[in-house]
């Protein structure tokens, strides 16, 4: 537990010096979207391939890819009906913001360090159809509901497959359904750049990060959280007691439905010329308030 904790402290740390690196002038406002640019098309798709590449996966268990899937338009919807009296750019931004699961850079460790082998499995799996979302498709709506994108297929899709994540996902669950795997020399690279996913992120995360008084970004900010996490808490119960799923599957789906929001949504919110200050204040507080939950949850495993 307390090897957790520090890890999840550690990535509060890493945002904080982002935040603290921008305003004592090392960094600039705009190099938020050079550091995204890094992570979602380069360090996020090395971390998709290097973790994909050895996740053995039956056909009965694509259902946990389909579930990652339904629990991200879950929250679309619900972010779209939040904001559906409001301006295309509240939209646009509830709906990014509001969905989406970070599960590599977060939640993993909790799965590896209490579930195991098949916790890890089931997370990966849930993971694929999240960030076939969260990294491409979610955005893909958002700049829809935002006016920047028709509402035909071939834009959205084309918005999708611009994702290079969402694209390596796509891939990388062909390849595993298959049952075929990338040559070693390649996983040696991606482990590379996998290996620095979790640290850029969470300074991308930082560097975007502001502290806004005015009321109406505050009452954004807290209630985009409020319909997130009241939402998942109903969801992580009737996963724990009611999932027609082993034990230890219903509590890895638990687990995860109690996430932060994805990181790659503030870089996405970024994309959509939305407000990424506020983004990253829900993201950073979206990080605080799974440390709690998923704690607990595991205090309540123990018990």
């Amino acid at each position: 537990m307390l090897a957790v904790l520090v890890k999840a402290l550690s990535f509060v740390l890493i945002i904080a010096g982002g935040y603290a690196l921008k305003k004592v002038g090392f960094f600039k406002k705009e190099d938020f979207k050079v550091l995204s640019r890094i992570v979602l098309s380069i360090t996020l798709p090395c971390a998709v391939v290097s973790n994909f590449n050895d996740v053995a996966i039956e056909g009965s268990m694509v259902i946990l890819v389909v579930l990652g899937i339904l629990g991200n338009l879950l929250l679309v919807a619900a972010g779209y009906l939040a904001a559906r009296k409001n301006d295309p750019d509240d939209k646009a931004f509830r709906i990014q913001n509001t969905a989406g699961y970070n599960i590599g850079c977060f939640t993993m460790p909790f799965v590896q360090g209490f579930l195991g082998p098949i916790g890890v499995i089931t997370a990966c799996l849930f993971d694929a159809g999240n960030s076939m979302m969260c990294n491409g498709g979610t955005y893909a709506m958002a700049s829809v509901a935002g006016g920047k994108t028709r509402a035909r297929f071939s834009d959205f899709a084309k918005k999708m497959l611009s994702s290079v994540a969402f694209d390596a996902y796509c891939i990388m669950l062909i390849l595993r359904l298959l049952n075929l795997r990338l040559p070693d020399a390649v996983i040696t690279f991606t482990d590379i750049g996998a290996g620095a996913n979790g640290f850029m992120a969470m300074l991308m995360i930082g560097v975007g990060f502001e502290l806004s008084p005015e009321r109406d970004k505050i009452l954004r900010i807290i209630s985009t959280l409020a319909i997130r996490f009241s939402l998942m808490g109903a969801a992580a119960a009737i996963a724990w007691f009611f999932a027609p799923f082993a034990e230890e599957i219903r509590q890895v789906l638990a687990m995860v439905c109690l996430s932060p929001v994805s990181s790659a949504a503030v870089a996405y919110t970024g994309k959509l010329d939305n407000d990424v200050g506020t983004a990253g204040v829900v993201n950073s507080l979206s990080i605080v308030i799974s440390v709690i939950c998923i704690t607990a949850l595991m205090l309540v495993r123990a018990a």
